[in-house]
């Protein structure tokens, strides 16, 4: 998966100078390494297959680091330090000495995202290939060894500051016990997999106060015995819009699915596809607004970590809520009530339905984006075409992030109002993150 980024780096340090040269700037000072580096620890986290709750935290405090040591490239921007209530100061460099900027960001990010994920040994043949190319860059000796010294003072800091978050503790916590009543969820079809994350608003926040400073409305009261309950006329609403979808609604349903580990059967013989996560696709969607902005290495490694930020708490704020209202999902009340051969279209993820967490996400991490690069900026989003489905495009992040949220209604694995309360559950938290923290200025 890395063979493109890599040979990238190859030719770059092929074609420049091996001995120390005063212009090593020029071939390291862009973005061109760090997006690489976003994109190798996707690869891995797809690999390693982590839900989407865990793909979060991975790459909020990797994309933090890079960003900590990419600030110093521009002296307007300030350290996340305080902003982030519960991060204390970071290691500072040395007064009047050279370093070099985005290798320092680069490599924290790796660095600390290596600590994340399981295929250490896949990383680290990335990172590798990344210190070669900034030692055939030209760059002095010293400036390379106080750069990587420097990067992994920022990592480490980053690294011990995650330890605290109750990730670690909450991996011996007990699993979800199933309800008998039928309001609540019930493991789906084909994996029937235990609920995940059942306590992941105990996870340490970002910026928000506590997991439930968002608390949505709650949910439609379960009623199946009135077919003219507001329950009961949501689930027909996803039962008929399955049934009915026409070629467009079904592209978006698959476009924006982003389910980590799909389950096929074939028969007997069951096998599993492995893609991106909705964060994961949220964040390669900084990438290709930097890459289309020729945002510099600061603005770019900023960018990742304010939406990183921003879809951390996105998470536990909605499995906060999830694991509150415990709401049965769309394939389980359809089964029983109103068609047993009914299949969504997409595939039934392995938690509670109440809210939409496409819909917390997509919209928390829009209105981050919207901030930096405005509310009308055009992009083509390449994020699905390694996975076979073609470019969408889109004429603003908010556009974006509101098919991202009906495509859930189109997939048949959500209710209307778990997707339009999902949406502004999400908007408050972007919107959080937008207020507390700023990058630029006293």
């Amino acid at each position: 998966m890395f063979r493109y980024v890599l040979a990238a780096f190859t030719l770059a340090a092929l074609f420049s100078c091996k001995n120390e040269n005063k212009d090593y700037a020029k071939v390291t000072n862009d973005a061109t390494v760090y997006h690489g580096s976003v994109k190798a620890l996707t690869d891995v986290i797809v690999h390693d297959i982590f839900s989407p709750p865990v793909a979060s935290r991975i790459y909020s405090y990797a994309s933090i680091a890079g960003y900590e040591g990419a600030r110093y490239g521009d002296s307007t921007y300030r350290s996340l330090a305080g902003q982030i209530p519960h991060l204390a100061g970071l290691p500072t460099p040395e007064a009047n000495k050279e370093y070099c900027w985005p290798m320092v960001s680069s490599l924290a990010f790796l660095q600390t995202g290596k600590t994340l994920i399981f295929s250490e040994d896949t990383l680290q043949a990335f990172i590798t290939k990344t210190l070669d190319f900034y030692k055939n860059s030209g760059m002095p000796e010293e400036v390379y060894d106080r750069s990587a010294a420097f990067a992994g003072a920022i990592s480490k800091h980053i690294i011990a500051w995650s330890g605290k978050d109750k990730y670690k503790e909450s991996r011996s916590y007990p699993k979800y016990s199933l309800q008998k009543d039928p309001a609540t969820w019930q493991p789906t079809p084909p994996g029937y997999m235990d609920g995940i994350e059942p306590s992941w608003n105990k996870i340490r926040t970002m910026v928000m106060d506590s997991a439930s400073q968002f608390k949505p409305v709650p949910p439609p009261v379960f009623n199946v015995k009135d077919k003219n309950s507001p329950f009961f006329k949501e689930v027909l609403e996803t039962y008929n819009t399955v049934k009915n979808a026409d070629a467009e609604q079904t592209e978006i349903a698959n476009f924006w699915d982003c389910n980590p580990y799909k389950l096929n059967v074939t028969g007997h013989v069951m096998h599993a596809t492995k893609k991106i996560s909705p964060g994961g696709h949220w964040i390669n969607i900084v990438g290709v607004a930097g890459k289309k902005s020729q945002a510099d290495y600061v603005k770019a490694s900023a960018s990742y970590a304010m939406v990183s930020i921003a879809l951390f708490d996105a998470f536990v704020s909605c499995w906060d809520e999830k694991y509150r209202s415990l709401l049965v999902r769309p394939e389980t009340v359809i089964n029983e009530q109103i068609d047993p051969e009914w299949l969504p279209m997409l595939q039934t993820p392995p938690f509670p339905e109440y809210t939409s967490g496409h819909s917390v996400a997509s919209s928390a991490a829009s209105v981050v984006l919207t901030s930096i690069y405005g509310d009308k900026f055009a992009y083509d989003d390449d994020t699905e075409v390694e996975f076979g489905l073609p470019v969408r495009k889109f004429t603003s992040f908010d556009q974006a992030a509101a098919e991202a949220s009906i495509s859930r209604l189109y997939g048949g694995i959500h209710y209307r109002s778990a997707i339009e309360n999902g949406i502004t559950q999400g908007k408050s938290i972007g919107s959080l993150v937008v207020n507390k923290i700023k990058l630029k200025g006293n």
